[in-house]
């Protein structure tokens, strides 16, 4: 095996849901503040009738504020998610309920690590009737008890949006390597954690069901290659694999639960002789766990519903994530994009349509 072995994100394909019917007159924004807007666009951009998912600043007095204007809190403004949304498909009480579940409402121009009028919590009102319902749910959250000071999200009505830079829009699947650190370190999940528990997350988040074969039905089910790769944390041979130089347009499964992980308009030429992606096109679905064999410590990837050991990741990848992710083909099953609907991922057409 050569070490350079195995090593996120995106292809926007959680925004424009198969089963969103609506049209686009019926669509609505609501806005919201959180302090870092890295961390508050995961979770809304996977739920169930969000369309999209725009970070930037609003509330302030500066036109066309940049990103190092704002952060040094002169603009007035703060950092700020603007999501599109079908009503049919989620209410606005729905987002209002995953924002409380996000922050922390007890500390004024502050969120967590992040301190400055720039990362205040704020919910920007597009109507009256989010007005309402805004007030409503900050009263029923002051007497359920569960924080002991006082709620100081601001509630105001939405000013102008202002788009932040490119390279911050959808972060956490362009450098989630750092986006990770940063949110770790800042302190955000081990305080919702132990404000809200396990209900932290929200239910109608879209995603599909995977099963994991028994062993027996798995030793039936995958060649010898495939079970050693999968189960057994085994590797397959350089430039004598089945997708290592597939220059085909499609998506990479797990052969073990069919769970989407990686896109061919990520992949690339790594040399390695395995197939190599800079990011997943489903980051919830792939799982990073610390591998210190062959006498040395790497980054396993692993799938989350089917535990199949995928290959590692590297930070040696071409820009913009940096990253090299180096897999096995025999733990991946290819879908061309001319199947996707016959295999049930027609949601992911619109990455190849231009």
């Amino acid at each position: 095996m050569v070490f350079g072995q195995m090593g996120i994100v995106m292809a926007n394909s959680e925004n424009i849901k198969k089963n969103i019917a609506a049209p686009a007159q019926k669509l609505e924004k609501a806005t919201f503040a959180g302090g870092c807007f890295w961390c508050m666009e995961p979770p809304f951009a996977s739920l169930k009738g969000v369309v999209s998912t725009t970070v930037g600043y609003t509330g302030g007095h500066d036109k066309d504020p940049t990103y190092e204007e704002v952060s040094s809190g002169i603009t007035g403004h703060t950092e700020s998610i603007e999501i599109l949304y079908d009503p049919s498909l989620i209410t606005y009480s729905e987002l209002l309920d995953v924002f409380w579940r996000n922050i922390d409402p007890t500390t004024p121009n502050q969120q967590f690590v992040d301190v400055g009028t720039q990362y205040r919590s704020a919910i920007f009102y597009h109507n009256e009737e989010q007005r309402r319902l805004a007030e409503e749910s900050k009263i029923k959250l002051e007497k359920s008890g569960k924080f002991d000071r006082p709620i100081v999200t601001e509630i105001k009505p939405a000013a102008i949006f202002y788009k932040a830079e490119e390279y911050h829009q959808k972060y956490y699947q362009k450098n989630p390597i750092r986006y990770k650190f940063y949110r770790y370190n800042s302190g955000r999940d081990q305080y919702l954690k132990k404000a809200w528990g396990d209900k932290a997350e929200m239910k109608n988040q879209e995603s599909k069901k995977y099963n994991k074969p028994s062993r027996e039905e798995l030793r039936k089910k995958l060649t010898p290659l495939q079970y050693k790769v999968t189960q057994e944390n085994g590797t397959e041979r350089a430039f004598d694999n089945e997708y290592w130089d597939n220059k085909k347009q499609g998506i990479y499964v797990d052969i073990v639960s069919g769970e989407t992980l990686f896109s061919s308009l990520d992949k690339f030429d790594s040399g390695t002789g395995w197939p190599s992606f800079t990011k997943p096109l489903e980051p919830k679905n792939i799982i990073e766990k610390e591998d210190r064999g062959l006498f040395m410590t790497r980054t396993e990837v692993r799938s989350k519903e089917g535990d199949s050991h995928l290959g590692h990741i590297f930070s040696d990848g071409p820009k913009p994530t940096g990253l090299r992710y180096c897999l096995n083909s025999a733990a991946l099953r290819f879908i061309s994009k001319e199947n996707l609907d016959k295999e049930g991922y027609g949601e992911y057409k619109k990455l190849f349509e231009k």
